[in-house]
């Protein structure tokens, strides 16, 4: 079938081998390969047919999924999809393979195993779908920034930041944003304005992120948590299975992390954080939106650049999926288009 989207599923679970083959095998244009109880007989079965998605268990005898994920990545990239555990101890290790170039997370519980798969077929099936969308030779390419003496303004410039300790910056990404997001934030210096952030991530998974990135940047990542102040210098992340929005008492402003119904198909959504950017930042605002799949976010960066912020999408060729910034260039929602690599100069 031409145009189908092949996978191989690569999990030590029989039952996740076979609910999982079962979920995609159902759907028009994908094609289960075949399913292996490890990274070697996976390697074998990859001999005969390349897959052009690996949803992969990171947890496994004989090799662990990192390891089998690095060596696929350095030989032939292929998007890969972590098939994860809910358990917290499990997260430190999801998140290196999303450094190591995975594009994206499904989670499975430790118990109820087979009806929670089934439940969430349609996350299972969207993750694939944008996994295959994907450029994962972006995942491996960390371009140096690029210096230029281009005045970074809004369009006509009259929508330039007010430097103030007020300034925020709002960003929002998806599918192969833990990479996208690793570069940008260690590019950034302590001075820069407080920076929130949406990342399309399940819960569980973005307090060890956020770690992660502490680690690495000089400005301080957290996991966000409701009525922290947004001040220069640290970045909050909207907590997995949470709305994140911004407010503002005074001089000072402080996030709101509340739960409520998924927007857009998330919780987090990037449509939630920007329009109360929008709203309590107005011009003191930079927009930011990144790699991912589907329109969140386009709707609230447009009401941010009506406000008067400034707003920047990344450019097709270093994103990873270019849903999300494709849709707000089309509601005329951006000011400036621009790679990865020069997004974080934009910022400080």
């Amino acid at each position: 079938m031409a145009g189908e989207i092949r996978v191989l599923v690569v999990d030590d679970s029989a039952v996740v081998r076979q609910v999982m083959s079962d979920i995609l095998g159902r759907e028009p244009g994908i094609r289960v390969i075949g399913a292996a109880p490890d990274p070697i007989f996976a390697l074998e079965r990859m001999r005969r047919e390349w897959p052009d998605v690996i949803t992969l268990d990171v947890e496994m005898p004989r090799m662990d999924g990192v390891t089998f994920l690095k060596k696929i990545m350095a030989e032939r990239p292929t998007p890969v999809v972590i098939c994860s555990s809910l358990a917290q101890a499990g997260a430190e290790t999801t998140m290196q393979a999303l450094a190591a170039g995975a594009v994206s997370i499904i989670t499975k519980p430790t118990l109820g195993l087979k009806d929670f798969l089934r439940e969430s077929s349609n996350d299972v099936v969207t993750a694939v779908r944008a996994a295959a969308a994907s450029k994962v030779r972006n995942l491996a390419a960390r371009p140096a920034a690029t210096v230029s003496a281009e005045p970074i303004e809004g369009a006509g410039g009259s929508h330039a930041m007010v430097r103030t300790t007020d300034s925020i910056v709002a960003i929002g990404t998806s599918t192969g944003g833990t990479q996208a997001l690793e570069v940008l934030l260690t590019g950034l210096p302590p001075t820069v304005p407080g920076i929130v952030i949406v990342q399309h991530m399940p819960e569980k998974f973005t307090a060890s992120f956020a770690a992660r990135l502490n680690r690495l940047c000089e400005i301080d990542v957290f996991e966000a948590k409701d009525g922290q102040r947004v001040v220069p210098g640290r970045a909050l992340i909207a907590p997995g299975g949470k709305h994140m929005m911004l407010r503002r008492s005074g001089a000072q402003y402080h996030v709101e992390v509340v739960d409520g119904p998924v927007v857009n198909r998330h919780r987090p959504s990037v449509d939630v954080l920007f329009r109360s950017v929008a709203k309590y930042a107005g011009r003191n605002a930079l927009g930011v939106i990144m790699t991912g799949m589907g329109d969140d976010g386009a709707r609230g960066l447009k009401e941010m650049h009506d406000a008067g912020a400034r707003t920047i999408a990344q450019d097709e060729e270093s994103c990873v999926v270019f849903g999300m910034p494709k849709e707000a260039i089309k509601l005329g929602a951006v000011d400036r288009v621009m790679p990865l690599q020069n997004i974080a100069m934009a910022i400080h």
